[in-house]
């Protein structure tokens, strides 16, 4: 690396990411088989956004958002979503003080750092507004007054997949608000053989803070420094417009099957995403490998098909596939 500004941004980004490795090693004691989900929360908290996680019960999805709040010293609170839940029981309420006469603020589970929503299609419409209002404002407001929410502040959002009965579909327009959707699956035979002798034992480990909330907000504002060279740039818009107008990118057989492409929501997310991605693997600089690791999980919930790729039983992640199989690499 010849250029001097690139070497500077390259020593910074080792610096500063030092603590990256300690803190996935802490979170391994705790975690076995969901490294992907726990790379996936990491750049989420790097890059500033929120995930929506789905897979099937089991999986340690509450434990891997709850023991990366301990290792990075941050608060915790799940909301468990159901059918009855109301707005207030999220974001607070004002609560009459008899003997005083006044109204008394009492904030809701949402006033933390890392935030499960579990099952949040289970809770209606309005339940789940307010939450995105929340994720998108990073502010509450409870009556007249208007509270800022702590930082750093993530949601992690999950949904089961089966037992759709009962449940409210979250809207695209508000899907489209995560970072991104990650979808997790079953471990393999070894790691579930280590997960079965890990959780036998009377004393299963726990992760210890390795890490402040503010060395994660310095880590957010350093990812943005990132190098990003213009073909990279060209690269993410190529990915994007071609989920858009698949005739200008040689894809002319998924005309009429995307009802809407990503939106710009994407670019702004893969290019935070891939520089986040670097950084995690101490590096100053992105690269289209960067680009196409998290590609699926920006756009998945970003494209929307027609009822016409429904019948051929084809699926959002077969269309992203096709165009990352097509457009050209730099």
């Amino acid at each position: 690396m010849e250029n001097p500004v690139l070497q500077e941004i390259q020593n910074k980004i080792e610096e500063e990411s030092g603590f990256i490795d300690p803190l996935q090693n802490e979170i391994s004691k705790v975690i076995v088989g969901q490294k992907y989900l726990i790379d996936r929360l990491l750049i989420g908290l790097l890059a500033n956004g929120h995930i929506l996680v789905e897979g099937v019960p089991g999986l340690a999805k509450t434990l891997a958002i709850r023991t990366l709040s301990r290792a990075i010293k941050a608060g915790f609170q799940r909301i468990q979503f159901t059918p009855d839940l109301l707005p207030a029981d999220i974001i607070g309420t004002l609560i009459y003080n008899q003997s005083t006469g006044d109204f008394i603020t009492r904030k809701g589970p949402i006033f933390s750092n890392l935030i499960l929503a579990d099952e949040i299609n289970r809770a209606p419409a309005k339940v789940q507004s307010a939450l995105l209002e929340a994720m998108q404002e990073r502010q509450v407001t409870i009556g007249e007054k208007t509270f800022d929410l702590p930082e750093p502040f993530m949601v992690m959002a999950t949904q089961n997949p089966i037992e759709q009965q009962g449940t409210y579909p979250l809207p695209e327009a508000q899907v489209d608000r995560f970072l991104m959707k990650v979808v997790i699956t079953y471990p393999g035979l070894d790691e579930e053989r280590t997960i079965m002798r890990i959780h036998s034992k009377a004393d299963v480990p726990e992760a210890e803070p390795v890490v402040d909330p503010e060395s994660i907000l310095k880590a957010r504002r350093v990812v943005r420094e990132i190098y990003c060279d213009p073909k990279i740039e060209d690269y993410i818009l190529s990915i994007v417009f071609a989920t858009r107008f698949p005739e200008k990118y040689g894809l002319e057989q998924y005309k009429g099957l995307i009802a809407y492409g990503a939106s710009p929501r994407a670019s702004l997310y893969l290019r935070i995403c891939a520089q986040a991605r670097a950084f995690l693997a101490h590096r100053g600089y992105v690269t289209p490998e960067d680009i196409r690791a998290i590609a699926m999980d920006v756009l998945r919930h970003r494209v929307i098909l027609t009822f016409e790729a429904e019948a051929e039983e084809l699926t959002s992640e077969d269309i992203i596939n096709g165009v990352l199989n097509t457009v050209e690499v730099p």
